[in-house]
């Protein structure tokens, strides 16, 4: 039998993992619960023999958020920022402890699985209550309308992730397997009924990724009618009113035609067209250390002033786009760590894909949809300006982590 301080241990390791899927957007901060494994990790380094042996792979993980973490703490430095905006940046490293705890004791795959389907089926009921019912036009949490649209979506996708992969290999698989569908179905309802459209481009690119995890066993019949299926899903949305789909594609037709025949910035992706051509103008004259926050703040209202760009962003602090956001305040440094962040992760669940490994397979294609997804959200969104931002990606990704190194050490049968 599992000692009991072990069983305990494990027990508050899953019980943190369910809810911080579960109430990650329907709870104010509700997925700052996952600072609980910080302090347990903080708590137990004093410990003697507390500590995980690190392998390889987990310092390169390790590497990539401070490495992320010193960019971000240096241009708070030099841009004199106050003690304040740490904020943000230390919830990188209080990720660190949770991850030696979640290596020490892993939570159940059941938890992190059972937490994602539920709160995405949570999120999908509240935005349809405040889109069908409370008629507001855009369903909206505690955060803005695109986080919470797009954390929706990434809930989505790992349950159907999960759905995919993990809930075929549980004994109650058909009852995972609705709860996993659910959470799908839900988790693209909330991103649908908060209209926030950066999270619909990435679709493809994650339905790649899973045709890489699990494609293998699939007859090329099966592939095209997952195709078909995806397109047929999409054209129903789109020829629904209530889903507001079509609003809003079409309104993004509207705004780029507005941008580029009547060089009108006053929608949506006007709005930030002309950010990012302010951005480029930053970033052309301090390309390597960049200006900081408070410098592209002067910097942007010398450009409104000089008409180089519309007043129209000069209520914008970020330029919604995270790659251009932290070029322009990070220099290229900025933008190296941001890419690192994404890619070296990215780059270790994609090769564990293709080890075949049958039982961490699941864990690492959502590692690899938490990369993509992330990827494609800053495309439209500075994502990682926000707390949200910041807790659901480092924290998922020690969970999601701690979950793959678990699943290395299962049964030799079971793989």
């Amino acid at each position: 039998m599992m000692p009991n301080r072990a069983f305990y241990t494990v027990l508050f390791s899953s019980i943190v993992v369910f809810l911080t899927g579960a109430i990650s957007l329907v709870v104010p901060s509700g997925y700052s619960v996952s600072l609980l494994l910080s302090l347990a990790g903080l708590g137990a380094l004093c410990v003697p023999g507390f500590l995980p042996k690190l392998e390889r792979r987990d310092k390169w993980l390790i590497a990539v958020f401070l490495f992320y973490f010193a960019v971000w703490v240096f241009e708070i430095w030099r841009d004199g920022q106050p003690s304040s905006s740490l904020d943000k940046p230390v919830r990188i490293l209080l990720a660190i402890p949770a991850l030696f705890w979640l290596l020490r004791y892993p939570p159940s795959g059941k938890a992190f699985w059972g937490g994602v389907a539920v709160g995405a089926i949570v999120v999908g009921l509240w935005a349809g209550w405040q889109k069908l019912v409370l008629g507001l036009e855009r369903a909206e949490g505690f955060t803005s309308t695109i986080q919470f649209g797009n954390i929706s979506m990434l809930l989505g996708m790992l349950s159907l992730t999960g759905l995919a992969g993990w809930s075929q290999l549980q004994h109650r698989r058909w009852w995972w397997g609705v709860l996993l569908a659910l959470g799908v179905a839900f988790g693209f309802m909330g991103s649908i009924f908060s209209g926030s459209r950066g999270g619909w481009i990435g679709v493809p690119f994650i339905l790649l990724v899973l045709v890489r995890a699990y494609g293998k066993g699939l007859r090329p019949s099966q592939l095209w009618g997952l195709l078909g299926g995806v397109v047929a899903l999409g054209s129903c949305l789109y020829f629904i009113p209530a889903t507001g789909v079509k609003e809003r594609v079409n309104s993004a037709f509207e705004d780029v035609y507005l941008y580029v025949q009547d060089n009108n910035p006053d929608s949506s992706l006007g709005g930030r067209f002309e950010m990012w051509k302010a951005g480029v103008y930053a970033i052309q004259e301090q390309p390597l250390l960049g200006r900081g926050s408070k410098g592209y703040i002067e910097y942007r209202d010398q450009l409104i002033a000089q008409g180089k760009v519309d007043p129209i962003i000069s209520e914008f602090t970020h330029l919604h786009n995270e790659y251009i956001d932290i070029t322009v305040k990070r220099g290229v440094l900025g933008l190296i760590s941001l890419l690192l962040l994404y890619l070296v992760p990215l780059r270790m669940f994609m090769r564990m894909l293709g080890e075949g490994v049958v039982q961490r397979q699941p864990y690492a294609a959502a590692g690899a949809v938490l990369c993509v997804s992330y990827m494609d959200f800053g495309l439209s969104q500075t994502f990682l300006s926000h707390n949200s931002g910041v807790m659901v990606l480092f924290f998922m990704m020690v969970i999601i982590w701690s979950l793959v190194r678990a699943a290395e050490h299962a049964p030799a049968g079971q793989k």
